[in-house]
């Protein structure tokens, strides 16, 4: 998205604060791919049912991170799910850290201090990069490492970003010396799991919240030497939110520790797959947690 396009966004996100703002209202955000999308659900309807009679709206499908950060430091929305490694490296701007604890307390501590922003306790699932394989690889390749030391050659299937990512391919290579069977095939990454299906590829590099993991009983390899950073999920809220609404934040804690990498892939192959309502999906899980 230019620039100009973002800055038309945020003044129709102000514009709409302006107008909407008379009453108490809780604004929930979200970025616009489908996992954003169904957590943002889950916290408005949620919210709706803890902090009755409070009117809560949904601005979700917003745009990318830097675009829903903006609407978030700009008042346009309360609270958003945002990914720790994210924060830390397109938002901060700070190097690759591999250490979730050492994120997550350089992630709390600058949004605090630069934008009074809230990052909450993580909602319990881990959306990073995840080494993917048919179900027919040799059981004995549990591992990356294993991968590495195995007498074949990968065809390997990587989204067209991987390869200039400060946690992608190079560093990938340089910790587990896979080898591979001619160049990487870039794709874009709705293709990575067909390729993978269609013995076009052998192993893909998915993410570990992808619904077609399960769906079609692909298996993830171990990241033993830990090389991808964490990704976990967490609710960022306004300060002036929580100091506005003595409630919101218990509510929200409620949240924290909910979900695991398996339950987030069942949602998004339950939109992306199987065309289930995101507000059913959401309504579902909210159920099942005894929520």
């Amino acid at each position: 998205m230019d620039r100009t396009k973002s800055l038309a966004v945020l003044m129709a996100l102000a514009a709409g604060l302006c107008a909407c703002r008379r009453e108490p209202v809780i604004v929930v955000g979200s970025k616009n791919f489908t996992e954003q999308v169904i957590l943002g659900e889950i916290v408005a309807q949620h919210l709706e049912k803890r902090l009755a009679p409070l009117r809560i709206e949904r601005k979700l499908n917003l745009g990318g991170t830097l675009l829903a950060h903006q609407a978030l430091t700009a008042g346009g929305i309360d609270v958003y799910p945002e990914y720790s490694g994210t924060a830390l490296m397109a938002v901060l701007d700070r190097p690759v850290e591999r250490d979730r604890a050492k994120v997550n307390e350089i992630v709390y501590r600058a949004y605090r201090e630069r934008w009074s922003l809230v990052w909450m306790r993580p909602l319990g699932f881990n959306n990073t990069f995840a080494m993917v394989v048919r179900p027919d690889t040799p059981p004995s390749i549990r591992s990356l490492t294993d991968a590495a030391l195995a007498d074949r050659r990968w065809r390997l299937g990587i989204g067209y970003e991987f390869v200039d990512r400060p946690d992608g391919l190079k560093g990938l290579l340089e910790t587990y010396p896979l080898k591979l069977d001619g160049a990487p095939k870039d794709m874009d990454l709705g293709l990575l799991y067909q390729a993978l299906e269609q013995n076009q590829v052998d192993l893909a590099a998915g993410s570990t919240t992808d619904g077609l993991i399960d769906a079609r009983n692909f298996r993830v390899l171990a990241d033993d030497r830990h090389y991808f950073p964490p990704y976990e999920a967490a609710l960022v809220v306004r300060g002036a939110a929580l100091e506005a609404h003595p409630r919101l934040k218990a509510a929200l804690e409620e949240l924290s520790g909910r979900f695991t990498d398996e339950s987030m892939r069942k949602m998004n192959y339950a939109v992306d797959g199987k065309h289930e309502r995101v507000e059913e999906v959401a309504r579902k899980f909210l159920r099942e947690s005894g929520l």
